[in-house]
């Protein structure tokens, strides 16, 4: 999964990238300043199995971070700042955005603070980009029908049928993820990586002083009033301590999170509101020689799963033993467990399920 950081200069953009990443990025070939980062997804579950089953070898799921290239114009908090084609270049290949808006005073601006027209402007500037798109590509349409003859429904006729209704929602400025889209259709327009159409998160970037009363910040009522009615999770931090956070030792992050009022990392919650946001979970494969967790969509069945282990495993699938992690957890060990009946064997229409634990009976 690719999650890409966009906003507007001195929004605290970067200092967010490096906080979830550690300090760690290298340049991502996509845009001038742009970074990008693979970071393993933080899971208690996956941390319980390394201890129980101590497997030669560990992998975690991941999330990849791209901190989006830098935005030119203006960058006066609340509008005005212009993102560069090569940003957009570098940024349609995620598949979820994360707007970071400023909601901090700083020496940088001469105007205060102001989130919800700062994530305005920036949606504002996706929707023209893909409106842009769309544009282009009916103009190409139309020169090419052109030159062809009147008959049978060609696929650019088909093509520019489903374009001339994705601008007519743009041209009322809605985003295009509210557009219900065909599998056939969503297989036409695939390629051109529309910006509205994928989920979006909302960061409030706040001033460390605020941690305290982030909830009630009057200053981010507006902004969570917006995010409510465009479903848009909202996640409040203070980039510049998460970045602090981030630079400590596992044991002594604790102290320092108790000490600034936060329950828990930055990266933690963003990468759960991701997951959440794309509909996808995690469920596990366990033993000496591994253990794994694997991303799958929200609702996959037992083959799809399989499917994404190996080719093979979905092909030839006979049946999957499964056993919930919570049933692992509690038992303490895999034999415990499995003597105590919670290993069950399931169907290639198994809806697999958040935690489930995995091993494809298979023959090819």
């Amino acid at each position: 999964m690719k999650v890409g950081l966009i906003g507007l200069p001195g929004s605290g953009k970067t200092t967010l990238f490096h906080a979830l990443t550690r300090g760690e990025g290298s340049p991502a070939g996509g845009g001038r300043d742009a970074l990008v980062s693979v970071v393993p997804v933080p899971d208690k579950r996956y941390d319980f199995a390394v201890n129980l089953f101590n497997p030669k070898k560990r992998t975690p799921a991941s999330i990849e971070f791209l901190d989006g290239a830098a935005t030119i114009g203006s960058g006066d908090s609340g509008g005005g700042g212009k993102f560069g084609s090569d940003f957009f270049v570098g940024i349609r290949s995620v598949d979820a955005l994360v707007q970071v808006v400023r909601a901090f005073e700083s020496p940088l601006y001469d105007k205060a603070p102001d989130p919800a027209k700062e994530a305005a402007a920036i949606s504002e500037e996706l929707l023209l980009a893909d409106l842009q798109v769309i544009e282009n590509r009916l103009e190409r349409i139309k020169k090419q029908l052109s030159t062809r003859k009147s008959g049978a429904v060609l696929p650019e006729q088909i093509e520019q049928e489903i374009l001339l209704r994705l601008k007519a929602t743009l041209d009322e400025f809605k985003p295009l993820r509210g557009v219900e889209l065909t599998e056939e259709e969503k297989r036409i327009t695939k390629n051109f990586d529309f910006l509205t159409a994928k989920p979006v998160i909302v960061i409030a970037n706040i001033a460390e002083d605020d941690l305290a009363n982030a909830q009630d910040l009057p200053l981010l009522k507006s902004l969570r009033e917006t995010c409510a009615e465009e479903n848009a999770p909202l996640v409040v931090l203070c980039a510049a301590a998460e970045r602090e956070v981030s630079q400590l030792d596992d044991s002594e992050q604790a102290e320092f999170l108790d000490a600034l009022g936060i329950e828990e990392p930055a990266r933690d919650r963003l990468i759960r509101a991701a997951y959440q946001a794309l509909g996808v979970m995690s469920f596990f494969t366990v033993g000496e020689d591994e253990v794994r967790a694997w991303t799958i969509p929200v609702g996959a069945n037992a083959v799809t799963a399989a499917g994404r282990i190996h080719s093979d495993l979905a092909r030839g699938f006979i049946r999957a033993e499964v056993m919930a992690f919570d049933d692992l957890i509690a038992a303490g060990s895999w034999d415990v467990a499995k003597a105590g009946g919670k290993l069950r064997l399931e169907s290639k229409d198994y809806p697999v399920r958040d935690g489930d634990i995995l091993h494809v009976r298979f023959k090819v």
